[in-house]
Order: C-alpha cells, then sequence, then structure tokens
C-alpha cells in the first residue's frame, strides 16, 4: 500500500460536505477533473471505495463516516499548525457542530449556549439552524438535536427530554378565527397530519415552515396554530385553545452518526447538552405553573 497524501484528504473532505464533484471543485477552486482524480488516488491508496456515487450526487459509504471525521480533524489540526507559525492568537481546539430546529436553536439551546461553550473548550461550538433534517451520513453536522418519534438508522443517541404542543391563538381572538397550515419540513409532523385529517382547508389561510415564524404570525392575527408549548406559553397575549387537538408530545434526543458512536469527544457534548437541559424539561414539556 502507498503513502497516504494528506492533501488528498481535503479533496475527499469536500466531497462528504458538498455531497457532488461539481460542488466540491467550486468550494476548492480547481476543475471537475482534479477532483475526481484526488478522490481516485485517495481510495486507490487507502484500499478501497469512500463514497456511493448515484444519481443525487456523491453519498458516504456507511462504514466510512470515521474517515470523514478523521479528515475534519486533520484540517482542523493544519488549520491550527499555521495560525502558530503565523504567529496569530489562535484557537487549539476542535469545532463542534450541532444541527437543530429553529424553535431549540431560538430558546433552549440559546440559554445554555454560554455553559455549553465553556464546557467544551477549547473545542468550539457551531449551531446549525434547520428544520430539515440534515444528512448526517455527510457529516454536515456532527452532533442532532431533535424532536422524532424515533431515529433513523445511522443515528445512535439517548432520549433526554419530551416536547408538547398545544393549540394557541390571541386571548382576543375571535371564534371566526382562522388556522395556519405547517408548511414544509413540518408537513411530516403529527400535528400537521391531524390538521391534514380534521381541519377544513378553506379554513387556513396562511401558513409557514417555522413555528418561531407561526408564533409570530398568531401574535399579530386572528388564527390559531399549533405551536411548541415553549414558544406558545411564552408568547405575549397568547393562550392555549383547550380540547382544540389531541395531547401531542414528541421526544427530543441527542445523537451523533452510529459509526462515531464511540468518540469520546462527541459523547462528551451530548452529555453535556443533556445536562444543561435539565432545568428547561418542565418548559419544553408543556407544565404551566399554577398561580
Amino acid at each position: 500500500m502507498h503513502k497516504l497524501n494528506w492533501d488528498d484528504l481535503r479533496f475527499v473532505l469536500a466531497v462528504a460536505e458538498t455531497g457532488s464533484v461539481n460542488a466540491a471543485a467550486k468550494v476548492l477552486g480547481v476543475n471537475h477533473a482534479t477532483v475526481l482524480r484526488r478522490i481516485a488516488s485517495f481510495e486507490e491508496t487507502c484500499g478501497g471505495p469512500v463514497f456511493e456515487r448515484d444519481r443525487s450526487g456523491y453519498r458516504l459509504r456507511p462504514n466510512r463516516a470515521p474517515v470523514i471525521e478523521a479528515a475534519r480533524l486533520a484540517a482542523q489540526h493544519v488549520q491550527s499548525a499555521e495560525t502558530l507559525m503565523q504567529d496569530r492568537a489562535g484557537h487549539s481546539g476542535k469545532t463542534v457542530r450541532l444541527t437543530s430546529t429553529d424553535t431549540f436553536c431560538q430558546t433552549v439551546l440559546a440559554w445554555i449556549s454560554p455553559a455549553l461553550a465553556r464546557r467544551i473548550q477549547p473545542d468550539r461550538l457551531v449551531f446549525l439552524s434547520s428544520n430539515a433534517h440534515l444528512d448526517m451520513a455527510r457529516l454536515r453536522a456532527d452532533i442532532a438535536l431533535r424532536p422524532t418519534i424515533s431515529l433513523p438508522d445511522d443515528l445512535t443517541g439517548r432520549h433526554i427530554a419530551d416536547m408538547r404542543f398545544a393549540v394557541y391563538r390571541r386571548a382576543s381572538a375571535t371564534e371566526s378565527a382562522t388556522w395556519l397550515a405547517l408548511t414544509g419540513a413540518l408537513e411530516r409532523s403529527g400535528p400537521a397530519q391531524w390538521m391534514a385529517r380534521e381541519i377544513d382547508p378553506l379554513q387556513i389561510t396562511a401558513g409557514a415552515d417555522s413555528f418561531c415564524v407561526l408564533t409570530q404570525m398568531v401574535v399579530r392575527g386572528n388564527c390559531n396554530a399549533i405551536l411548541p408549548c415553549i414558544l406558545g406559553d411564552a408568547a405575549p397575549d397568547l393562550v392555549r385553545v383547550p380540547s382544540a387537538a389531541p395531547d401531542f408530545v414528541v421526544p427530543v434526543w441527542v445523537a451523533c452518526h452510529r459509526d462515531l458512536a464511540g468518540s469520546d469527544r462527541l459523547q462528551g457534548v451530548m452529555g453535556a447538552v443533556e445536562k444543561l437541559l435539565q432545568p428547561h424539561l418542565a418548559a419544553l414539556a408543556g407544565d404551566l405553573v399554577s398561580e
């Protein structure tokens, strides 16, 4: 077996993160053929393919996630070395990318972020806000914090909280209040499916693919919307509409790619997220405090 050309790792990492040779070439500032040549060189040197090729692009093979994690860490170490050699005030840690919904990013994750950043030093924390599930097989994120009934097969993690949903409207709303639809990535949720069965489409006048946006729309309009209680209970002038819908409770998971479950670094961050969320479990569960 030939010696590995470490520079080839840049090309492997770029294809893994972008999902296509053309996108990787654009990021790296090279042509399509150069990327193909570097990927082929890496696979030949290391004794096997890294990617599966299909119509949607380049997908990381299930057993190759540790390869991309190693490539990412190698790239970060190279950047740290360059910083030290140039006598700049550097950051010797690694970047930990946590993906979650905008609801979590704008509530509990924002609340715990200072403490979480301190706990994982010298690593640096980055939040990726997305209501669509990121493709963890391409390692676009290291850790996911997600409300979902169950984890997909390629992820492993722990059920650390429960998230409750309810119907909300303004306290001053009238009986003619219309409904707001859950669109985009939210269409697969339990509340959206209930609305599809129970709410007359003529009663739906608008919608959004974000619970944060829906909350602001309800605050300013004469309408009903199903919202996470952590948003609806905190919004000014909003009240729950009793008996308007079933009691929706969704498990919240902290997870990583199954092939990276043995990473002490990621397990440490996941444990810190779980511990720091403990004071906020009641808010997530929609437990109203009686006055």
